[in-house]
């Protein structure tokens, strides 16, 4: 009877490590984007206030002649993403003299972005990951709402993670104030 529980007890204890080990491989893999490491590569249709471009952009036709900010957000047309557009609108050549070109990423279509864009007067694109691909690549995707989660990166001339801010908070404006310095420290 004792060796049984004893068995009993290994095999419990080897199910529940092993479960523990999972969790930490699943939850070390959430976040695997680090500083320093090589963007993931992509291309999205996208819109501006003046077009739509259906074939698209990708990141490595970008890489080399500026540094670039991914900004994913949730969705055109909310009080928050539009906060966090307007702060980009109205920063826009402070942050094109610091080298810098925009890029916002949401799950909405083209069409959507281009009437967005228009009515913001936004000058910079904003790219349709409708099936939240690069989101999910870039760790930027929340399963349980259905959204893009807001969160910035800056990619830098060389191709590599520079800056990353997984909690982006449009209300907070020492959070742009640290985007600045970030692409400042990269000049």
């Amino acid at each position: 009877m004792k060796k049984i529980k004893r068995e009993d007890k290994v095999m419990r204890s080897t199910i529940y490590i092993s479960t523990l080990l999972i969790l930490l491989v699943m939850n070390l893999s959430s976040q695997s984007i680090k500083v320093g490491d090589k963007a993931p590569d992509f291309k999205l249709p996208y819109a501006t206030k003046d077009t739509i471009v259906f074939s698209g952009v990708s990141l490595s036709d970008l890489i080399g002649k500026r540094n670039i900010v991914l900004a994913f957000y949730p969705a055109d047309w909310s009080g928050g993403c539009t906060t966090e557009m307007c702060t980009f609108r109205d920063n826009f050549s402070e942050l094109s003299k610091l080298d810098a070109e925009v890029l916002g990423i949401s799950g909405d279509y083209v069409f959507s972005h281009h009437e967005w864009a228009k009515h913001l007067n936004l000058q910079f694109k904003l790219l349709s990951d409708h099936k939240h691909e690069v989101a999910k690549l870039y760790n930027s995707y929340d399963e349980n709402s259905g959204y893009n989660k807001r969160t910035i990166f800056i990619i830098d001339k060389t191709g590599r993670v520079a800056y990353i801010n997984w909690r982006y908070d449009v209300r907070n404006p020492k959070h742009f104030e640290e985007l600045q310095k970030a692409l400042a420290d990269l000049k």
